[in-house]
Formats: structure tokens, sequence, C-alpha cells
């Protein structure tokens, strides 16, 4: 049987906890045995943190010791894959480069903080996203710094609204990516748990979930 981990906690307002009840029993629905936890102390058990196939994190913002993350990044770099969304994976302790590195990409602001946008589907013969079509969201818009070598599912267009000189800037909401032997899948949407009532949000979630775990295929 295939193991997932997933791990939430820090900012409450992300709602961290409800976000992992509504994906771990899809996990669990394609047959992998889900363990949660509410500490990082998780990463520092070697022996553990090598047996998962996926580890998902809903950790946003928060502190982590050198131990914990050597051994997120080395489950990582040995073949876990790694998934998740919106602060709890790409605003997570923003003070650690190379989890950053990892990741491929960090949160710096969401202009307007909850308003109407789009999302476009950019590679659309991608399992991830693979007969998702352009959707809609009423949320925070995510605007990131990114690693120029992730391979970007789909993206966001920014109106200059809220700042002028961001007016059509274009910045990737679901990309992919190689961490070592681990696959690393990121979606900036997610803010609170009803964001997931938008069944293409859940949808490309769950595979991106089922991608990093190796059980979603290329």
């Amino acid at each position: 049987m295939k193991k997932a981990l997933m791990v939430w906690g820090g900012w409450e307002g992300h709602e961290p906890e409800q976000c992992v009840h509504i994906f771990a029993p899809l996990m669990e629905k394609e047959g992998f045995q889900v363990d949660i936890e509410n500490t990082l102390d998780v990463y520092t058990q070697r022996d553990r943190m090598m047996s998962y196939d996926v580890i998902t994190q809903v950790v946003t913002m928060s502190t982590i010791s050198d131990p914990q993350m050597q051994g997120l990044l080395e489950a990582v770099h040995e073949g876990a894959g790694f998934a998740g969304w919106h602060g709890g994976m790409g605003d997570a302790f923003r003070d650690s480069v190379n989890y950053q590195f990892m990741v491929g990409g960090q949160w710096v602001a969401h202009p307007g903080n909850i308003i109407d946008y789009e999302v476009n589907i950019t590679k659309h013969d991608d399992p991830i996203v693979k007969g998702l079509s352009d959707f809609k969201m009423h949320s925070e818009q995510y605007y990131m710094h990114v690693d120029p070598s992730n391979e970007v599912l789909a993206t966001t267009t920014f109106s200059g609204d809220y700042h002028d000189w961001i007016d059509g800037v274009e910045i990737p909401v679901v990309w992919k990516r190689r961490f070592g032997n681990g696959r690393v899948f990121y979606s900036s949407l997610g803010h609170v748990a009803s964001d997931f009532d938008v069944p293409e949000a859940k949808e490309l979630t769950r595979r991106g979930l089922l991608w990093a775990a190796r059980s979603l295929e290329d």
C-alpha cells in the first residue's frame, strides 16, 4: 500500500486542518494509507520519512529547525513526492532559501486581497490539468517569485487595479518540478477550505498529489 503524510499547522487563517481533511479521504480512496500530523517533528524521523510516497504540507509561515528541514529535504531528494497548495507550501519558512529552492517559488503579494480573477490552463495535455478549462476564482490572487525551471501548467494575469506597474503581468498558478529523485507539485489556489468548492481547483490539486506520488504518470 502506498503511503501519504499530511502535515498541518502554522497560521490558522488558511484553515490548514480543514483543508487536509478535504484531501486525506480522496487519497485514501486512491488506496493510500494517510498519516496526519500537526508537528514538524515528524520530519526528523528518518526511517518513517523514507517510507512515504508523498508528503503534503499545509504550514503557512512558521519556523523550522535545521534537523526538521534536513529531514524533509532528504526525504524528497531521495524520492518522496512533495505536494501542496497556497501559503501552506508556497509561504512557509520565509527564512529558508533551501526550502524555497525545493518548492520552486515563494509568495510575495496578493494585490487587492480577496478578488475575482481567472486561472488559465497553459499545458492542456498534462495529466494534472488535462480536460480542465480556464476557470474563475474569488480568493487571493498570488503574486509569486518563481524558478524558471518550473514546468508551468496554469497561470493568472494581473490587472493594474491595485498596482499599475504589474498590469498585464502573467504569474504561474500551478507548476511541477523535480528535486533530486522527488516530484514536486504546487498550486497557489486554496486560501481557505471553501476555495476547493470550485471543482477545477479541487480536481487539479487531487491530481497533483497523485502525480507527486507517482500514481499519475506523465
